[in-house]
């Protein structure tokens, strides 16, 4: 059994930084190397769900099952299928109070791997120091805000009505390294999937006044379902991160795309980017009309790409 242990001090109440860690579902927005959460069992005390992740410049997942103690602010856990070449993988995450306004984040691993191999082990050491040091950095600059996180949070989504098949939709959104061939804005996209659904896209867009931005993601893909969730590792300013979801929602009468964006600030760049004098109000607004343009023109072609496919098909027309 290996152990690795994590400690930091936080300028925010206890009570704040342990309520950034109960919930998971909100760990990609505040934790670097977490990619997307999904939720699988959770009745408040007990929770269970499935973590994509970066370790070691790799995407890798695993399922994972949680103990929460709010009184004690602790939160127990262990991987019950857990990412190679670890064969068994567990820890916790202590809160404690220091003050009324400074806490104490504690973070524990304990690990195996096959055989006691110690480069497999020298491995995951390594990972974990990166991506524990990078999430106690981020907690600690989250709570730290923590007056500020509604401001600073920004969730929103945008919808378009499709009479076509869902599956010409996802093929499109999905089918992103064919995106600059369909959106003007878009000026390169490359994808890479080392996986199956699991794509790593870097993107080139030009801005209305001319200037290109570069954007770095990771995207898991469930086809049967219908959605792509993503996360972005390298977002233009002024967005310290970026999360969201394409997801297509079927009923009576056809079909409804939607893009979905959360969105943290970073405020400090706020005025370097947008002018002297813009406010947090001003640059929310900036960054709602630039997202929802560019996804609702996504979706709208992914519209037309589905309905002409249905309109060539159909005999008479």
């Amino acid at each position: 059994m290996r152990r690795t242990s994590y400690v930091v001090d936080v300028a925010a109440p206890a009570g704040v930084v342990y309520a950034l860690l109960a919930d998971t579902t909100q760990w990609p927005l505040f934790i670097p190397p977490s990619i997307h959460v999904e939720r699988l069992d959770f009745d408040g005390t007990h929770d269970r769900f499935g973590m994509w992740a970066t370790a070691g410049g790799t995407v890798t997942s695993w399922i994972s099952r949680r103990s929460l103690d709010s009184a004690a602010r602790t939160i127990d856990f262990h991987q019950e299928v857990p990412a190679p070449p670890a064969t068994s993988m567990g820890g916790r995450w202590a809160v404690e109070e220091r003050g009324p306004a400074l806490s104490r984040l504690t973070l524990l691993h304990h690990f195996t791997v096959a055989d006691d191999n110690e480069a497999d082990a020298d491995w995951i050491v390594r990972a974990t120091d990166a991506n524990s040091g990078a999430q106690l950095a981020r907690l600690k600059e989250t709570a730290e805000r923590w007056t500020r996180l509604d401001d600073l949070l920004l969730i929103f989504e945008d919808s378009v009505r499709v009479h076509g098949p869902a599956e010409l939709v996802y093929e499109f959104l999905y089918g992103a390294e064919d995106w600059p061939a369909h959106l003007p804005d878009v000026t390169r996209a490359d994808v890479r999937e080392d996986r199956t659904g699991v794509q790593l896209l870097s993107l080139d867009t030009r801005a209305a006044d001319g200037r290109t931005h570069t954007a770095e993601s990771v995207r898991v893909c469930f086809p049967h379902a219908g959605r792509i969730v993503f996360k972005e590792t390298r977002s233009p300013l002024p967005l310290a991160a970026h999360t969201g979801e394409w997801s297509l929602v079927p009923d009576e009468t056809g079909l409804t795309a939607v893009a979905r964006h959360s969105v943290v600030l970073r405020e400090e760049d706020v005025e370097g980017l947008l002018g002297p004098g813009v406010d947090l109000a001003q640059a929310r607004d900036h960054v709602r009309s630039t997202l929802g343009a560019a996804s609702t023109a996504t979706l709208h072609r992914a519209r037309r790409y589905a309905e002409s496919a249905v309109r060539v098909l159909t005999p008479g027309r």
